[in-house]
């Protein structure tokens, strides 16, 4: 199962025991996966799909346990597709009403095709209400990425006005969520690591935020683990570097004018290295009598260096 697929059946588990947070989520379902019709006699009809079986037991569970009452329940099979539809249906009229009133898509007299509304900001203004109606958001058209690959959570609208909408919710939990247009959908999604565990904890799926955390602790591990091994190789190019110029430095300057004409402690400097070509400035220092520190073994070796540049200009010069 994908990590969504994680998230998504986690949620399906939490059904709120109060009244009021059921509606909200019922509410998220009709909107973002059902339809509302309604015959020439003024008839409603609710229908719910999905093509999850735990997010379709969810919907079926909901409107029980809040309405009591009876929904039929119809499965398609897509051979091409190879896939699988549920369909969660209302088909009584006093049925479809009470839902449809108690989720604010309808006003208590209203009636008619022009009466049902989008998502009524009265059923999301507790804080409770806004995370159950964002649980039923992101199970109707909610995705996650696999967090050992990217860090993305969205969810797929079919109009600007219910993204803002759901935009807005996450918003008030001081999250960044931003709209984009992707073809003929919109979609409101979180990029960050950080974000995406703070809107798992608003709308309580509690296990997929601990794993989540284990993912980005175990890349943050290997993210400074890499850091400091790529610094280390690059301090220890950098010195072999700088070690071999030196050896060419000193040979250059041997077997051109030779070490007779140069202060004691530059030639000792120059032996040292001819010796011990691998060591580090402390290790030649060291290895000097007396012993010398870092900077002094470097600026004598810095010395040589100038030295032998010299000489080549001078020998580019006469030639």
């Amino acid at each position: 199962m994908s990590f969504s697929g994680k998230v998504r059946a986690e949620l399906t588990e939490n059904i709120s025991p109060a009244r009021h947070c059921r509606i909200a989520e019922l509410a998220a379902f009709i909107g973002m996966c059902g339809t509302v019709s309604i015959d020439s006699f003024d008839r409603y009809r609710i229908k719910i799909h999905s093509e999850n079986v735990l997010v379709a037991r969810k919907v079926f569970t909901l409107i029980r346990k809040t309405f009591n009452i009876r929904t039929d329940i119809s499965v398609r099979r897509n051979i091409k597709k190879e896939s699988v539809s549920y369909f969660i249906v209302i088909r009584d009229h006093e049925d479809a009403l009470r839902v449809l009133q108690a989720t604010k898509m309808i006003g208590e007299q209203q009636i008619g095709t022009d009466a049902v509304c989008g998502f009524n900001p009265l059923i999301i203004h507790q804080v409770c209400c806004r995370r159950a109606f964002l649980r039923g958001v992101f199970q109707a058209a909610g995705s996650m990425s696999d967090p050992n690959k990217s860090y993305h959570f969205e969810i797929v609208c079919t109009t600007p006005e219910i993204a803002e909408q759901i935009r807005s919710v996450i918003c008030s939990f001081d999250l960044d969520a931003k709209i984009v247009r992707r073809k003929k959908s919109y979609v409101v999604y979180l990029k960050e690591g950080s974000q995406i565990v703070d809107i798992l904890n608003v709308m309580e799926a509690h296990i997929a935020l601990m794993e989540l955390e284990n993912v980005r602790i175990l890349k943050e591990m290997r993210n400074s683990v890499n850091r400091k091994v790529n610094c280390e190789t690059a301090n220890i190019n950098k010195t072999v570097s700088a070690a071999v110029k030196q050896v060419e430095d000193i040979t250059y300057l041997r077997d051109t004018v030779g070490f007779k004409n140069m202060p004691d402690n530059l030639v000792e400097a120059a032996y040292a290295r001819l010796e011990h070509p691998d060591a580090t400035l402390k290790e030649l220092g060291e290895s000097l009598t007396p012993p010398v520190g870092k900077s002094g073994m470097n600026h004598r070796l810095r010395k040589l260096s100038e030295m032998a540049e010299s000489l080549r200009q001078k020998q580019g010069g006469l030639l």
